[in-house]
């Protein structure tokens, strides 16, 4: 099958993850991603977390796959001629450079708009290109600490705490992608390119929108729950009592809670006036609970979701990376792929989460350091052995 985004041509400058994991994106869904790195290291998270000096590093491997890696330095007179060829031939670059770095090569927008007026321009800055704060620097857990992820995370009368994921960054990520999508849809529309901006605070707030629902309601800030949900005990222990050894069940509706009644085997409870309505349940959270944890302790996580699933009931057993890197669900839908690579041998990474039934999606291993060199400027400028291996010893590639 044809790839959704076939023909479509992105140069990447992004580095580290809130870029990269939008060109990832774009390019599990077909697009053609040439990743642009700087001769001597490349991007820097290639060494990010690296715990070999022998091979480029785990978190680089998890972003980058399907994308194709050459060499530019743009600091250099040719580099950067040929960094505004490439500019004029693609259809969408994306950058997540320090506010002004691209500007003060004069490669921003303003003027590679001249180059290619059908240029779709990605930006992603931690706090944006204007505003007060615009001029700061950021990182996932700046951006989760800024947008008030981290003031809601946490048990009761404890500091704020981190979400263990990365969704400062690599949720800007896909909301870059769906920026990036929208623009090149309406330049075939218009004929016309455009600036896309996304902010990592921006993106945050966006996914922390629900969990304020009662600071936009009273102008008050929401107090770390802990594991609970609007006053909802949901996570629970199970046998044979690990640090993992929990499931999460939520029952939303009174059918889900007779249901869950009936597979404890306490059909009594359904008819119990603490917990007959979802107003009940949560204002008697702390009894339902009890109620619900003593069934639970004595099953492994596993068989409860099985039995909850299975009866209809909202439940997942919490699974630690171990268990999804062999989850037979996860394989069989392709999000845990095992890939070979050059350096590290059979590596694990997770698959593109989106499917499409008219288009195919597929995996392949992030690049070697300039490893596309040759096909990169063959395909998009023309050059040859001899002129690469002038670039070379120019110091341009």
């Amino acid at each position: 099958m044809e790839k959704a985004l076939s023909g479509v041509k992105v140069l990447d400058l992004t580095q580290f993850e809130a870029g990269t994991s939008c060109t990832q994106m774009l390019a599990w869904l077909g697009a053609d991603v040439i990743k642009l790195e700087n001769p001597r290291y490349g991007d820097q998270g290639r060494a990010v977390f690296a715990e070999r000096d022998d091979c480029d590093s785990y978190y680089f491997l998890l972003l980058n796959s399907n994308k194709r890696s050459f060499t530019l330095n743009l600091k250099h007179p040719r580099g950067r001629e040929i960094f505004l060829d490439l500019a004029g031939k693609v259809d969408i670059l994306a950058e997540n450079f320090s506010l002004g770095t691209l500007e003060s090569l004069e490669l921003g927008y303003e003027f590679l708009r001249t180059v290619n007026p059908r240029l779709i321009y990605l930006t992603i800055k931690g706090f944006g290109t204007y505003g007060p704060y615009s001029r700061y620097k950021s990182f996932d857990m700046v951006a989760q600490a800024s947008s008030g992820s981290m003031a809601m995370t946490g048990m009761p009368g404890s500091p704020p705490i981190k979400p263990a994921f990365t969704f400062g960054d690599t949720g800007t990520g896909v909301h870059a992608a769906m920026g990036v999508l929208a623009a090149y849809i309406q330049r075939e529309r218009t004929g016309r390119g455009q600036k896309v901006e996304v902010a990592m605070q921006d993106a945050m707030l966006n996914f922390s929108r629900v969990a304020m629902l009662d600071t936009f309601i009273t102008g008050k800030p929401v107090p770390r729950l802990g594991n609970r949900t609007r006053g909802i005990d949901y996570c629970f222990a199970c046998a044979p009592g690990g640090e993992n050894d929990y499931v999460v069940i939520f029952c939303s509706s009174d059918e889900m809670w007779r249901s869950l009644c009936r597979v404890m085997g306490r059909e009594e409870l359904a008819a119990d006036a603490r917990f007959a309505t979802v107003r009940a349940r949560t204002e008697n959270a702390a009894a339902m609970a009890e109620e619900i944890g003593r069934w639970s302790v004595g099953l492994p996580k596993y068989d409860v979701m099985r039995l909850l699933g299975e009866a209809g009931v909202a439940c997942g057993a919490v699974l630690d990376g171990a268990e999804l890197l062999r989850n037979e669900h996860l394989r069989a839908r392709d999000m845990i792929v095992t890939l070979e690579h050059p350096t590290r041998g059979d590596c694990p990474i997770p698959g593109c989460p989106v499917k499409l039934d008219d288009s195919t999606v597929e995996i392949r291993r992030a690049p070697l350091l300039g490893e596309h060199n040759r096909e990169v400027f063959a395909e998009y400028l023309g050059y040859g052995e001899r002129e690469l291996e002038a670039l070379k010893g120019q110091g341009v590639i």
